[in-house]
């Protein structure tokens, strides 16, 4: 069936669309009334549990103030750590979180090694899957790459604890790639023009590589590399109940193969409440900058944001992109932690006064939205508010930064599949209350039209 085909289609899906829609809709008062936890969360925004893990832990004091953990270790110290012996954390953060404690320098070399030796695709897979139909969103790209390579794996559906550990490590390393060419297939392919592949290398690290592979040149300065490779350590992991996360759980549960499971994840990460995020604050702020005269005018940009919220401007969707956070209500740790780093970049980058700006809004917007909404728990900036302002100052495409949210977060799924698989002897499988009327069957020549 061609496109034309169904656009003229399409009156009649509408219709049709029309007629179903009133069957499904719920009065908003019955998950009251029947005690049921919306979005499997209390009024307060609280998740419900619905497990325990090993992985990683969110602890938010009485003040709303927020701390991630990493199997037991506080990020904050994971990151000074890196920090103070000037060294690239991604992969050590991978190890920590698949094999529960730091590695030593022994057993961190070992794994850079098993990390570069699997950083190559099969042969004419760039060819045969990603140049092919390339799409113009990544993540679908990312997804398609994923599932194809199920059929490269000759154990593909072999879910023994050592072969999912093999298939997850894979995975990881190879994500900055399908990414970065990915993209570059969907640019040839939609502008022309040149087009570019370049191999890894296997002595740089993830971080590093995602520069040297996305730009034609292959350059990139130290303080560019490490501000990445400090994003991919933030974004690793957050707890099991964040909605691509627990996706793995669920779909892990059911038994299937470690591809399935991470396109699921790909799939939930994708959607604009979760890993789309930062592409909107990034959207928000060019059309802040574009309709504010004063960046430094707290009430020009308090107007904004009012604006914002009373669906006047941007999308007109009544959000402040960046702000809030299911758990996180008066800080949250990755943005804090995040934020001295685009301070230093945007002096390098000069764009300190778009920063001045990030910085109001991350002052004004808590005071804007407790004024023009009824909320029950603080407003924060979360860690996508800045990780926008981030790549773009790297100059790395917009369609490229919820992949780079996959690279990063991969670590975190895979570390929850394996758990998934040694714990789980049950499916996971929550129970609905249903509300539809019971009705009697009519015969066809007695319904009504």
């Amino acid at each position: 069936m061609t496109r034309n085909d169904f656009s003229e289609m399409l009156p009649e899906i509408e219709k049709l669309a029309e007629k179903a829609s009133d069957g499904y809709k719920i009065d908003p008062e019955l998950y009251t009334q029947y005690d049921v936890k919306r979005g499997l969360r209390d009024i307060n925004g609280k998740g419900v549990v619905a497990g325990l893990t090993n992985i990683s832990t969110i602890n938010v004091n009485d003040n709303g103030d927020g701390k991630l953990y990493y199997r037991g270790i506080d990020v904050e110290d994971i990151v000074s750590g890196f920090i103070k012996e000037k060294r690239f954390g991604f992969e050590e953060t991978v190890y920590l979180l698949l094999f529960g404690a730091m590695p030593t320098e022994a057993e961190l070399n070992e794994f850079r090694r098993i990390l570069a030796g699997y950083r190559t695709l099969p042969p004419a897979f760039t060819r045969d899957i990603i140049m092919k139909a390339p799409s113009d969103n990544m993540m679908n790209s990312l997804a398609k790459s994923v599932l194809a390579l199920y059929s490269y794996d000759e154990k593909a559906n072999d879910i023994s604890i050592g072969n999912v550990l093999r298939q997850c490590i894979q995975l990881t390393t190879l994500f900055p790639l399908l990414a970065v060419y990915g993209y570059n297939a969907y640019k040839y392919s939609s502008s022309g023009g040149s087009l570019f592949i370049h191999d890894p290398n296997p002595d740089l690290s993830i971080a590093e590589n995602l520069l040297y592979m996305l730009r034609p040149n292959k350059h990139y300065s130290e303080l560019e590399a490490r501000i990445l490779d400090l994003a991919l350590v933030l974004h690793a992991e957050h707890g099991g109940g964040n909605n691509s996360t627990f996706t793995v759980h669920v779909v892990s549960s059911s038994g299937t193969d470690t591809y399935s499971a991470i396109a699921a994840a790909l799939g939930s990460l994708k959607g604009p409440k979760h890993g789309g995020a930062n592409i909107k604050v990034a959207m928000m702020f060019e059309d802040m900058k574009s309709n504010v005269g004063d960046w430094t005018n707290e009430d020009e940009v308090k107007g904004y944001l009012r604006r914002l919220l009373r669906k006047e401007a941007f999308d007109r969707a009544g959000l402040i992109y960046g702000m809030g956070h299911a758990v996180y209500s008066h800080s949250d740790p990755r943005a804090k932690v995040f934020k001295k780093f685009v301070e230093k970049l945007s002096a390098e980058k000069g764009r300190n006064e778009e920063f001045q700006l990030y910085s109001l809004v991350e002052k004004l917007a808590p005071q804007v939205i407790a004024e023009e909404r009824r909320i029950y728990k603080g407003v924060c900036a979360n860690v996508d508010f800045y990780s926008g302002f981030v790549y773009k100052m790297l100059g790395i495409p917009d369609e490229l930064f919820t992949p780079l949210f996959a690279t990063a977060r991969i670590a975190g799924w895979s570390a929850h599949r394996i758990e998934e698989l040694i714990n789980s002897n049950k499916i996971i499988r929550p129970a609905y209350k249903a509300i539809s009327p019971m009705r009697e069957y009519t015969d066809m020549e007695n319904r009504i039209d």
